[in-house]
């Protein structure tokens, strides 16, 4: 009887100084223990595939395939491979680029199946759990846990060529409280990109290791973190599978699911609130798209909670901001990938989904607390041509008997699209403000960062040089210029041209506001607070009671920058999330 790891049975010949007259061979192999149905087998003789005409048969009750009809002679070696039929929902992808093909997944090592009868299933899948990564060097704190992961250069990975998996990573663990934990993986060697938002977390760890709600569990080869709810034994993160990849432009993390309901994760348009385990991927990045099915919108939410088969909730948020997707399938299990950055996790344990709301709140700031008149009735729209529009609209509804707690304007009052100036056709709209505050109503004005930079005398704009608050290219003092609506001066836009021309023929460069510099702060406080009340401009002073920030994705109307990019890499990852 021999032990067979990872599929294949290795025989090979130590002493041969016989020669056997008989020819004799050996025909017929049994495996025991196999819980699932040996599909193909490859016999190799110095690394060379023979033609063998073997038959397999498989008792699923016994869990034993008998292999007949080999031909392995005598005082050669031979390596036996097989492959076994995966439950459809066991399956990983191995290779999930979009140009995946049947010779790409089998030099890496994987299975390609081509399953027509289950959307989604990837028809390149693993052969077994070995990520390739392994854990040394582990040192144990009160506090936490910190290890080394070391790549084995002989396990293959998809974008390998592009983007090789970088060998040597580190593990930190952070017990911060008894209901959360942090777990981040990173290059040691090379500083990489860190979402640059501090979170809410403990400056010392709170609670004890007796009280925590949870047992964290450290797997050495393949790696693996698993995670377990203390009071029921339930394991919530199970990442001990085949997915896991670190390279410079390619992330990829899989976990096994604490059961199929999970919650969460956008911006996106979905059916239910719960999400759809059934072999669905949802991209995430911030960009200027309204909503629709499969499109990734504004906002960027990489967090999940889960609620357990016994009702108990716990939450994850992975603190990256590049672009990425996420894969459901009903294991269940998910799969994150994105291009760059780290793997920073965080965890909450509840245990109800009101504690995980609160928990992770806590953690990432409290929601803005609305002013009780923003839960009014309230209009807007873009398009209006003048203040008199307004005006009437405002009495069409009170004659109407509409409720009307809040009006909005669009970017139509400002002069061709530029904030924190007032057009002509709007000049009676601080007065009409002041008007409908009288009647007990509120105003909302738009304001767009992105700052024209076509203009010979706009204070916004050479304010804004003055304090270095625009966004520039790396390594340079050149500002990156998009288009986004401000029009170009002296221009008359022709809107029966198709979008993309007139994009071209009339919008002027736009600057977009650095607003992780102090200084942008400053200018930005001071733009509006001119705008609700200017000494120099009394025909500005537009007091209203909010302001509807827009396209601060940021949007923009080009591809990239008004002269293209100067990173192509970046721009094309060797794995485009979806």
């Amino acid at each position: 009887v021999i032990v067979v790891p990872q599929n294949t049975l290795e025989m090979k010949v130590t002493n041969n100084n016989y020669w056997d007259p008989n020819n004799l061979t050996f025909q017929e192999i049994k495996i025991l223990g196999l819980l699932q149905e040996l599909l193909s087998l490859r016999v190799l003789q110095d690394n060379v595939e023979q033609n063998s005409t073997h038959k397999i048969s498989y008792d699923p009750e016994n869990k034993v395939a008998v292999i007949r009809g080999l031909q392995l002679e005598l005082g050669k070696s031979y390596t036996l491979s097989w492959t076994l039929r995966s439950s459809i929902s066991e399956k990983f992808d191995c290779y999930p680029g979009m140009d995946a093909s049947k010779e790409k997944c089998e030099e890496l090592g994987c299975v390609w199946t081509e399953d027509t009868s289950n959307s989604g299933v990837p028809y390149c899948h693993y052969l077994n759990a070995d990520n390739g990564y392994s854990i040394t060097d582990v040192r144990y704190t009160a506090s936490g846990v910190r290890a080394n992961l070391t790549f084995n250069r002989s396990i293959r990975k998809a974008f390998e060529n592009a983007t090789p998996p970088i060998g040597t990573l580190g593990l930190e663990v952070k017990y911060h409280s008894n209901h959360m934990l942090q777990f981040k993986i990173y290059d040691q060697a090379n500083p990489r990109y860190e979402v640059p938002v501090p979170l809410n977390l403990p400056t010392a760890p709170e609670g004890s290791g007796q009280q925590r709600l949870y047992d964290l569990l450290l797997r050495s080869k393949p790696f693996g973190i698993q995670v377990r709810r203390r009071s029921t034994g339930t394991i919530i993160w199970d990442s001990q599978l085949p997915t896991f990849t670190f390279s410079d432009q390619f992330i990829q993390i899989s976990t096994r699911l604490a059961s199929q309901y999970l919650f969460g994760f956008g911006e996106h348009e979905h059916r239910a609130f719960r999400r759809d385990m059934g072999w669905h991927t949802w991209g995430m990045f911030t960009r200027d798209q309204p909503p629709g099915y499969k499109m990734n919108s504004y906002g960027f939410q990489p967090f999940y909670m889960c609620l357990e088969e016994d009702g108990n909730a716990h939450g994850v948020l992975l603190l990256n901001s590049n672009a990425m997707d996420v894969t459901f399938q009903p294991t269940p299990a998910l799969t994150y990938r994105t291009v760059g950055g780290i793997l920073d996790f965080y965890m909450v344990l509840g245990p109800t989904p009101e504690l995980v709301v609160q928990e992770y709140t806590e953690l990432i700031g409290r929601p803005f607390l609305p002013p009780y008149w923003s839960l009014g009735f309230q209009l807007c729209r873009y398009g209006y041509s003048n203040d008199s529009e307004i005006a009437q609209l405002v009495e069409d509804m009170k004659a109407a008997k509409i409720p009307h707690d809040v009006q909005y304007s669009d970017i139509d009052y400002m002069v061709r699209q530029m904030d924190f100036t007032l057009s002509p056709h709007f000049s009676s709209l601080p007065g009409l403000i002041e008007k409908i505050q009288r009647e007990g109503m509120r105003f909302i004005l738009i304001l767009d960062p992105a700052i024209a930079a076509n203009e010979s005398n706009y204070l916004a704009f050479t304010r804004g040089l003055e304090k270095d608050v625009f966004i520039k290219w790396p390594n340079s003092n050149d500002i990156v210029y998009g288009k986004v609506w401000p029009d170009l001066p002296n221009v008359e836009v022709n809107n029966s041209l198709n979008w993309d021309t007139q994009v071209e023929l009339y919008r002027a460069h736009a600057a977009f506001p650095d607003f992780f510099r102090n200084s942008t702060l400053e200018w930005w406080e001071r733009e509006i607070t001119e705008v609700y009340s200017n000494p120099r401009n009394a025909s500005l002073n537009l007091k209203f009671d909010g302001i509807w920030i827009d396209m601060n994705e940021p949007s923009s109307f080009v591809n990239g920058a008004v002269e293209g990019c100067r990173n192509q890499e970046l721009n094309f990852p060797p794995y485009l999330p979806r």
